[in-house]
């Protein structure tokens, strides 16, 4: 898998996901989160396989460790490219995360990213909210680190920590990064956002676009743009 542009489908039904994504000559890696999964279930990923789209199944997954197994059992078998889970679940759920995703014949199609920090949050709502008396660069490399301990293939963060994970973990652990703005978009409830040339400048293997793209009058020459600022 090498470095691209992942359209997250913020969507409400199948049906505007199939209007979109007939706009597309080639089909493009997008990914599925909590919105369009829990109004769709399973048939949304089988009718985005049959348009041939790579897929991040981004439904977060954050419990006691064997229910997070059990979940992912079953994500195995949808064979998405990509799936997750919040670092914050600890070590013990995450190497359980990876015993539900690995089939009874040892395989593992799914790669497995653990979230950090949430775009959505800054180092200042961490500290106040959730008591995490830390810098923000910290906790990430933090569970970064411990991810990578559990065999996870990386994790989920801003471009604004993408670079400092890639030195604490190497070049080969991803980083996934949401809070993807051209400079004339706004912000909308994202706090720690960046252009893809940045992200592309700062170690990103993947960026993560949403309504830059989604509610853009061209999406296709959106996601163009997008693709030419990060790949080119």
């Amino acid at each position: 898998m090498g470095k691209d542009v992942i359209i997250a489908l913020d969507f409400d039904n199948a049906a505007e996901v199939e209007a979109f994504l007939a706009k597309f000559k080639k089909p493009p890696f997008v990914k599925v989160g909590m919105e369009l999964f829990f109004a769709e279930g399973k048939s949304i990923i089988t009718r985005l396989k049959k348009h041939g789209c790579k897929i991040f199944l981004d439904l977060k997954c954050h419990d006691i460790p064997n229910t997070v197994k059990k979940a992912m059992s079953i994500i195995s078998d949808l064979d998405v490219d990509i799936t997750d889970v919040h670092a914050a679940g600890t070590s013990n759920m995450m190497r359980f995360a990876l015993e539900g995703l690995t089939k009874v014949n040892g395989v593992r199609k799914t790669k497995l990213l653990a979230i950090t920090q949430l775009t959505s949050t800054d180092e200042e709502t961490m500290n106040k909210e959730l008591l995490i008396d830390k810098p923000l660069i910290d906790t990430v490399l933090s569970y970064a680190l411990n991810a990578k301990y559990c065999g996870l293939e990386g994790i989920v963060c801003s471009p604004f920590e993408a670079a400092k994970v890639k030195e604490a973990c190497g070049d080969g652990f991803l980083t996934v990064t949401p809070g993807i703005r051209f400079d004339d978009s706004t912000k909308a409830d994202q706090k720690r956002v960046a252009t893809p040339s940045f992200a592309k400048l700062n170690g990103s293997d993947y960026i993560v676009v949403g309504r830059p793209i989604t509610q853009a009058t061209d999406p296709v020459a959106a996601y163009n743009r997008c693709l030419s600022e990060f790949l080119t």
